[in-house]
Protein backbone atom coordinates (compact mmCIF):
# COMPACT_ATOMS: atom_id res chain seq x y z
CA UNK A 1 0.00 0.00 0.00
CA UNK A 2 1.32 3.30 -1.17
CA UNK A 3 2.17 5.46 1.95
CA UNK A 4 0.44 8.51 2.39
CA UNK A 5 1.37 11.90 3.87
CA UNK A 6 -0.92 14.39 4.38
CA UNK A 7 0.28 18.49 4.66
CA UNK A 8 1.50 21.33 2.57
CA UNK A 9 5.02 21.70 0.93
CA UNK A 10 5.51 24.63 2.74
CA UNK A 11 5.44 22.98 6.13
CA UNK A 12 9.13 22.69 8.06
CA UNK A 13 7.14 19.50 9.92
CA UNK A 14 5.78 17.86 6.87
CA UNK A 15 9.40 18.64 4.76
CA UNK A 16 11.23 16.56 7.90
CA UNK A 17 8.51 13.66 7.71
CA UNK A 18 9.07 13.54 4.02
CA UNK A 19 13.24 14.16 3.93
CA UNK A 20 12.82 10.89 6.39
CA UNK A 21 11.08 9.00 3.71
CA UNK A 22 13.09 10.35 0.34
CA UNK A 23 16.00 9.38 2.68
CA UNK A 24 14.70 5.14 3.27
CA UNK A 25 13.48 5.60 -0.69
CA UNK A 26 10.10 5.02 0.41
CA UNK A 27 7.54 5.67 -2.00
CA UNK A 28 4.81 8.24 -1.29
CA UNK A 29 2.13 10.25 -1.85
CA UNK A 30 1.71 13.64 -0.37
CA UNK A 31 -1.54 15.03 0.25
CA UNK A 32 -1.48 18.56 0.47
CA UNK A 33 -3.40 20.24 3.05
CA UNK A 34 -2.93 23.97 3.22
CA UNK A 35 -3.66 24.73 6.99
CA UNK A 36 -2.85 28.43 6.41
CA UNK A 37 -6.06 28.40 4.17
CA UNK A 38 -7.87 26.31 7.29
CA UNK A 39 -7.95 23.63 5.63
CA UNK A 40 -6.53 21.62 8.96
CA UNK A 41 -9.78 22.39 10.89
CA UNK A 42 -12.09 21.16 8.39
CA UNK A 43 -13.74 17.85 9.38
CA UNK A 44 -11.94 15.55 6.67
CA UNK A 45 -7.90 16.70 8.73
CA UNK A 46 -9.60 16.56 12.10
CA UNK A 47 -10.36 13.38 11.86
CA UNK A 48 -6.46 12.51 10.78
CA UNK A 49 -4.79 14.89 14.02
CA UNK A 50 -7.58 15.85 16.80
CA UNK A 51 -5.72 19.10 16.72
CA UNK A 52 -5.98 20.20 12.83
CA UNK A 53 -1.92 20.07 12.70
CA UNK A 54 0.36 18.64 10.29
CA UNK A 55 2.01 16.09 9.06
CA UNK A 56 -0.16 12.92 9.12
CA UNK A 57 1.39 9.63 7.48
CA UNK A 58 -0.69 6.51 6.67
CA UNK A 59 0.54 2.90 5.61
CA UNK A 60 -1.53 -0.04 5.32
CA UNK A 61 -4.42 1.13 7.72
CA UNK A 62 -1.63 2.94 10.49
CA UNK A 63 -2.68 6.57 10.98
CA UNK A 64 0.06 8.43 12.57
CA UNK A 65 0.75 12.07 13.63
CA UNK A 66 3.75 14.10 15.37
CA UNK A 67 6.72 14.55 13.20
CA UNK A 68 9.20 12.67 15.18
CA UNK A 69 6.68 10.10 15.79
CA UNK A 70 6.25 9.65 12.09
CA UNK A 71 10.05 10.33 11.26
CA UNK A 72 11.01 6.99 13.88
CA UNK A 73 8.62 5.00 12.26
CA UNK A 74 9.72 5.74 8.37
CA UNK A 75 13.10 5.06 9.57
CA UNK A 76 12.39 1.56 12.20
CA UNK A 77 9.37 0.48 9.72
CA UNK A 78 11.20 0.43 6.33
CA UNK A 79 14.59 -0.91 4.93
CA UNK A 80 17.43 1.55 4.26
CA UNK A 81 19.88 3.23 5.84
CA UNK A 82 19.57 3.66 9.32
CA UNK A 83 18.65 7.42 10.27
CA UNK A 84 19.32 7.17 14.54
CA UNK A 85 22.26 6.34 16.07
CA UNK A 86 22.82 2.28 17.60
CA UNK A 87 24.69 4.36 20.13
CA UNK A 88 22.73 5.51 23.13
CA UNK A 89 25.16 8.67 23.86
CA UNK A 90 24.40 9.46 19.97
CA UNK A 91 20.59 8.59 20.17
CA UNK A 92 19.96 10.71 23.42
CA UNK A 93 21.89 13.37 21.50
CA UNK A 94 19.79 13.17 18.41
CA UNK A 95 16.82 13.51 20.62
CA UNK A 96 18.09 16.28 22.06
CA UNK A 97 18.80 18.34 19.30
CA UNK A 98 15.45 17.55 17.86
CA UNK A 99 13.74 18.79 21.08
CA UNK A 100 15.89 22.14 21.59
CA UNK A 101 14.55 22.90 17.52
CA UNK A 102 11.06 22.04 18.84
CA UNK A 103 11.13 24.00 21.93
CA UNK A 104 13.02 26.97 20.80
CA UNK A 105 14.28 27.07 17.40
CA UNK A 106 11.02 26.94 14.93
CA UNK A 107 9.14 29.64 16.33
CA UNK A 108 11.71 32.28 16.28
CA UNK A 109 13.31 31.31 13.10
CA UNK A 110 10.48 30.49 11.24
CA UNK A 111 7.47 31.91 12.32
CA UNK A 112 8.69 35.05 12.85
CA UNK A 113 12.00 36.18 10.84
CA UNK A 114 10.86 34.01 7.55
CA UNK A 115 7.25 34.99 7.83
CA UNK A 116 8.51 38.57 8.90
CA UNK A 117 11.33 38.76 6.67
CA UNK A 118 9.65 36.83 3.63
CA UNK A 119 6.04 36.05 3.67
CA UNK A 120 4.84 39.37 5.20
CA UNK A 121 6.05 41.65 2.22
CA UNK A 122 4.95 38.87 -0.10
CA UNK A 123 1.48 39.67 1.01
CA UNK A 124 1.67 43.42 0.74
CA UNK A 125 2.74 44.34 4.55
CA UNK A 126 5.44 45.61 6.13
CA UNK A 127 7.60 43.16 8.54
CA UNK A 128 7.43 43.97 12.27
CA UNK A 129 11.16 45.03 12.96
CA UNK A 130 10.32 44.89 16.98
CA UNK A 131 9.48 41.10 16.52
CA UNK A 132 12.66 40.22 14.61
CA UNK A 133 15.09 41.93 17.05
CA UNK A 134 13.24 40.13 19.65
CA UNK A 135 13.42 36.65 18.07
CA UNK A 136 16.50 36.83 16.51
CA UNK A 137 18.48 36.66 20.15
CA UNK A 138 16.80 33.52 20.34
CA UNK A 139 17.67 32.05 17.02
CA UNK A 140 21.27 32.79 17.89
CA UNK A 141 21.23 30.79 20.84
CA UNK A 142 19.55 27.92 19.09
CA UNK A 143 22.11 27.45 16.75
CA UNK A 144 24.80 28.12 19.71
CA UNK A 145 23.31 25.44 21.47
CA UNK A 146 23.23 23.50 18.37
CA UNK A 147 26.18 23.77 17.38
CA UNK A 148 27.81 22.95 20.94
CA UNK A 149 26.24 19.70 20.56
CA UNK A 150 27.47 18.14 17.30
CA UNK A 151 30.20 16.45 16.60
CA UNK A 152 32.07 18.52 14.15
CA UNK A 153 32.03 16.20 11.29
CA UNK A 154 30.17 15.78 8.27
CA UNK A 155 26.52 15.23 9.95
CA UNK A 156 25.37 16.66 13.36
CA UNK A 157 25.56 13.47 15.54
CA UNK A 158 27.89 11.21 14.95
CA UNK A 159 29.19 9.80 11.11
CA UNK A 160 25.89 9.26 9.73
CA UNK A 161 22.48 11.39 8.74
CA UNK A 162 20.38 11.33 11.24
CA UNK A 163 17.10 12.69 12.02
CA UNK A 164 18.61 15.73 13.45
CA UNK A 165 19.74 16.89 11.20
CA UNK A 166 16.48 16.31 9.21
CA UNK A 167 14.77 18.41 11.67
CA UNK A 168 17.12 21.11 11.12
CA UNK A 169 17.63 21.48 7.62
CA UNK A 170 13.56 22.57 6.72
CA UNK A 171 14.09 25.22 9.68
CA UNK A 172 17.41 26.73 8.89
CA UNK A 173 16.53 26.40 4.83
CA UNK A 174 13.79 28.94 5.93
CA UNK A 175 16.12 30.90 8.30
CA UNK A 176 19.12 31.75 5.53
CA UNK A 177 16.68 32.84 2.66
CA UNK A 178 16.71 36.11 5.35
CA UNK A 179 20.14 38.64 5.55
CA UNK A 180 19.40 38.34 9.26
CA UNK A 181 19.63 34.64 8.73
CA UNK A 182 22.58 34.40 6.57
CA UNK A 183 23.96 36.78 9.01
CA UNK A 184 23.10 34.77 12.09
CA UNK A 185 24.45 31.40 10.57
CA UNK A 186 28.14 32.85 9.58
CA UNK A 187 28.60 33.37 13.50
CA UNK A 188 28.47 29.24 13.53
CA UNK A 189 31.25 28.21 11.11
CA UNK A 190 30.57 24.16 11.71
CA UNK A 191 26.32 24.70 10.99
CA UNK A 192 27.61 26.81 7.90
CA UNK A 193 29.80 24.19 6.69
CA UNK A 194 27.18 21.54 7.36
CA UNK A 195 24.55 23.46 5.76
CA UNK A 196 26.89 23.90 2.15
CA UNK A 197 26.83 20.19 2.87
CA UNK A 198 23.51 18.46 3.62
CA UNK A 199 21.58 21.50 1.15
CA UNK A 200 23.07 19.66 -1.67
CA UNK A 201 21.58 16.59 -0.64
CA UNK A 202 18.91 14.96 -3.46
CA UNK A 203 16.55 14.95 -0.81
CA UNK A 204 16.52 18.15 0.45
CA UNK A 205 16.97 19.46 -3.01
CA UNK A 206 13.49 17.35 -4.11
CA UNK A 207 11.35 18.84 -1.45
CA UNK A 208 12.69 22.47 -1.17
CA UNK A 209 9.44 24.55 -1.31
CA UNK A 210 9.15 27.32 -3.72
CA UNK A 211 7.54 30.44 -3.27
CA UNK A 212 6.91 32.46 -6.15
Amino acid sequence: MTVLLYGPAYSTYTRTARLALEEKGVAYDLREVDTLAGEGQKAEHLARHPWGKVPVLEHDGFSLYETVAIARYADEAFPGPALQPTDAKHRARMAQVCAVLDHYGWSPMVITVFVQRVVVPMRGGVPDQGAIDGALPQAERVLAAVESLTDGGEFLIGSALSLADLHLAPILDYFVRTEDGRAALSHHPRLSTWWKRIEQRPSVAKTRPSFG
